[in-house]
């Protein structure tokens, strides 16, 4: 509500909650009901109730029955009212100049921009007041810290390249912004997959490149706009990570056609291509390539020269990607201040290589395969416990 933007609104969706989020609504927003103006474009769970805010005129909350993220997304595609919309987790802090920063790369594009995302950066441990990032701090928890090299590292050198050829098939379900109408006319968010976010991307490439339309640009903005909470034990992270696994997988089941197909342009031939063998299916030989190695050097089948060669050169690549990612990260506007905020992440980009990146690749391998197993796939549910303020101690 606090945005540096001229024209906006901001629609809540009650997704059914059990935990007294309505009732907090109405007392923090003065909330009073009113009357239902969606346009039912897209089919979502039954509404119960629409409120608006008293002291706030653009904010809007939707009451509806549970039907999921992405059905609750479609219901507030339904009350939207401007060209573009921006779709935020409900944990999120955004940054206040965030959609100025996004839309400006849509308004000064040579090309029809139908979709735009940007930076997500960890919040765990930095100092929040009123809803605000007022000072950027590290966790002290070390799996925090792993995951802000895994950020930096998957945003700034992964996305970014992605972005410059227009091959990016994936704009964080955490802050994203689409064309309205056009995500309404492939029929809005799918809610048979847990990757809603990475299918809602991979579609509108493929509606784009099927109509004809080449002259269109999904980007990706290098500037933080906006925080999140991420996971602070490892039970929460490894469903999170199995959860994000099983999410691409169906997205790139349910696209199969763009494999290598030159019709769908860079994406078909190179990010498809890309996340198929390398992010789908190559952490499952990366996992069994650890056990195969192993097994190898005790039976002596690899000499030990070799196997520490080998061991140095895999090593030294994955934390020369990290120190790219993490310099970018600290020539942003919002870096972290001090030195041994610095050095501790390039430690910990070292460090991940002896059992968190393994570790990842275990869960990850897993969700592989469950997926190619018959029977029902279960939900899992991420539990999140607020932003924390636990930065390292000062030297």
């Amino acid at each position: 509500l606090h945005l540096d933007f001229m024209r906006y609104e901001v629609i809540v969706i009650n997704d059914g909650s059990t935990d007294g989020t309505l009732e907090s609504l109405k007392n923090a927003f003065h909330l009073e009901p009113a009357p239902d103006n969606a346009r039912k474009a897209l089919p979502c769970a039954p509404v119960r109730a629409i409120y608006r805010s008293t002291r706030h005129h653009n904010l809007i909350v939707v009451d509806k029955e549970n039907g999921g993220k992405a059905d609750a997304l479609n219901a507030g595609l339904n009350f939207a009212s401007h060209p573009y919309f921006c779709s935020i987790d409900a944990d999120v802090i955004m940054e206040a100049d965030s959609l100025q920063r996004v839309m400006q790369s849509v308004i000064e594009s040579d090309r029809r921009v139908i979709a735009v995302g940007g930076i997500i950066r960890v919040a765990n441990g930095c100092r929040i007041e009123k809803g605000r990032i007022v000072e950027v701090l590290m966790s002290g928890n070390p799996l925090v810290v792993f995951q802000i090299v895994e950020y930096f590292r998957a945003f700034l050198c992964g996305r970014t390249g992605f972005s410059r050829f227009n091959g990016l098939m994936i704009i964080s379900g955490a802050f994203g912004v689409f064309e309205r109408a056009l995500v309404i006319d492939i029929g809005g968010y799918r809610v048979h997959t847990v990757g809603e976010d990475m299918d809602l991307v991979t579609r509108l490439h493929a509606h784009m490149r099927e109509k004809g339309d080449h002259a269109y640009r999904i980007k990706f903005v290098p500037d933080p706009v906006c925080w999140t909470e991420v996971p602070t034990n490892f039970r929460v992270l490894a469903r999170q990570r199995r959860r994000w696994q099983r999410g691409l997988l169906e997205v790139l089941e349910d696209n199969a056609r763009m494999f290598l197909n030159p019709r769908y342009g860079m994406v078909g031939m190179i990010g498809y291509p890309f996340f198929f063998l390398f992010e789908a299916w190559g952490v499952f030989i990366e996992f069994f390539g650890y056990i195969f190695f192993a097994v190898m050097w005790w039976r002596g089948s690899i000499q030990g020269d070799f196997a520490l060669a080998f061991l140095f050169v895999a090593i030294v690549c994955g934390w020369a990607l990290s120190l790219s990612g993490i310099v970018l990260g600290e020539m942003t506007p919002k870096h972290y201040p001090k030195l041994r905020h610095l050095l501790g992440l390039v430690a910990f980009g070292l460090l991940e290589n002896f059992g968190y990146r393994q570790l990842v690749a275990y869960w990850r391998t897993k969700a592989v395969i469950k997926f190619l197993l018959p029977g029902k796939k279960r939900w899992e549910h991420i539990t999140k416990h607020g932003f924390e303020h636990k930065p390292l101690k000062k030297s």
